[in-house]
């Protein structure tokens, strides 16, 4: 189907999904080779609390949210909900609702986040180019998305993207893209489609590579020892009637 589309069709729904994805992949196994120091968060805990603790949760619930809600309408097809027993209708109000919820909790979130980033001046003295870039980039796929599901589900009264976006979506991975399906989406959908390609582009050169790693380490990491500062174990003799214990 992709010989029927358009030059600039198969550029934006054929060339770059693959070219994003061979970056994505390829990116995060040359960080990995050559920059297990840098595979990190770069906390910045130690400057600021109080923000973060509003922020941050609730920017990783929303983003958990928006993740599974994603998995779902993408990968599942439609069938497969129906023949659980799921109508159309039900999937359609619950994925707007919980959608639109996740939607706002984390575009609140990232905006605490970086409102403490830019007003708390050690943590704005630690913020790279990259990160201002990987914030720039993250926040505009979610406030498209977020856009996209309430202009076209709650606005204009409803659009069933499992008929277009999904297939689009799985039809890259069967290797066999069709751009004509993207033909027929919503123009915030494309615009919050093509901003995910960007951002996953981007994913492995910024601080987002630490949601692909597992602690796996700390369950087999060898004890610290740790010198004590009691002074009664110096060089001076410990009181009679007391003995040392451990």
């Amino acid at each position: 189907m992709a010989a029927d589309a358009g030059t600039g069709a198969v550029v934006l729904w054929v060339v770059l999904p693959y070219l994003s994805l061979a970056v994505f992949v390829l990116g995060h196994i040359w960080r990995y080779r050559y920059d297990k120091f840098g595979w990190t968060t770069r906390s910045s805990e130690l400057y600021e609390k109080r923000l973060l603790r509003i922020g941050s949760p609730l920017f990783h619930f929303g983003i958990l949210v928006v993740l599974i809600g994603h998995v779902i309408g993408l990968l599942i097809p439609d069938s497969w909900t129906g023949a659980a027993g799921i109508t159309e209708t039900q999937y359609h109000v619950v994925a707007v609702t919980l959608g639109t919820v996740a939607g706002v909790c984390t575009l609140g979130g990232i905006a605490i986040l970086i409102y403490r980033r830019r007003t708390v001046g050690p943590v704005f003295s630690a913020t790279t180019r990259n990160d201002k870039v990987m914030y720039v980039s993250l926040t505009l796929t979610i406030a498209l998305g977020l856009a996209a599901t309430v202009d076209a589900n709650i606005v204009e009264g409803g659009y069933n993207y499992r008929e277009t976006i999904s297939p689009w979506f799985r039809s890259i991975f069967y290797v066999q893209p069709d751009p004509g399906l993207m033909s027929a989406a919503p123009v915030l959908y494309k615009l919050h489609v093509l901003s995910a390609l960007v951002l996953f582009a981007l994913w492995p050169f910024t601080r987002l590579v630490h949601m692909l790693t597992a602690p796996l380490g700390y369950l087999t990491r060898p004890y610290i020892v740790y010198r004590s500062r009691d002074p009664r174990l110096g060089n001076r003799p410990p009181r009679r009637g007391w003995e040392r214990v451990g």
